[in-house]
């Protein structure tokens, strides 16, 4: 049977959701890499997240299988730099529930924010992703999107 998908905008109402399948993400990552890496609190970033929707600084797309259920998800935020010739959207994170993988739904994630990136006028897209070789499968499912590697590492300071 063909899993269909539909794909749309969150509100600050589905913040919940969205920060449930964050937290998922995190912990995946943490599992993989073994360190602690993230300091995450459901009930924190549910209302960050409202707060970020409602402002309109992020915007998130939820894909959700036939029977209404978030299956995965992508975030966007609008960032600017001259190397980028003006504005172009970061996406910090996208995740696809695990039972979801492979079944073309992280690909209908970036369509949409391709095309939400497109409708802003932004000139890319931009990810990054551990330089770890836990995370190859992440690369090659970007570069397949259409991502290029562009080099340097992310680095981060906390203030």
């Amino acid at each position: 049977m063909t899993l269909t998908v539909t794909v749309n905008r969150a509100t600050a109402d589905g913040s919940h959701e969205v920060a449930v399948m964050v937290g998922e993400l995190l912990s995946e990552i943490m599992n993989v890499i073994g360190v602690q890496a993230f300091n995450f609190g459901l009930e924190e970033a549910t209302d960050r997240l409202t707060n970020f929707l409602s402002q309109e600084k992020y915007f998130v797309f939820v894909a959700r299988n036939d029977d209404g259920d978030a299956i995965g998800f992508v975030a966007l935020y609008e960032s600017y730099a001259l190397y980028a010739e003006g504005s172009f959207g970061t996406i910090p994170e996208l995740y696809v529930r695990p039972e979801y993988r492979s079944e073309q739904v992280g690909s209908q994630l970036i369509s949409c924010a391709r095309s939400f990136g497109t409708s802003r006028g932004w000139k890319r897209l931009e990810v990054t992703t551990p330089p770890l070789p836990h995370f190859d499968k992440t690369l090659v499912f970007y570069e397949r999107e259409g991502f290029a590697v562009t080099g340097g590492r992310k680095l981060r300071m906390t203030l």
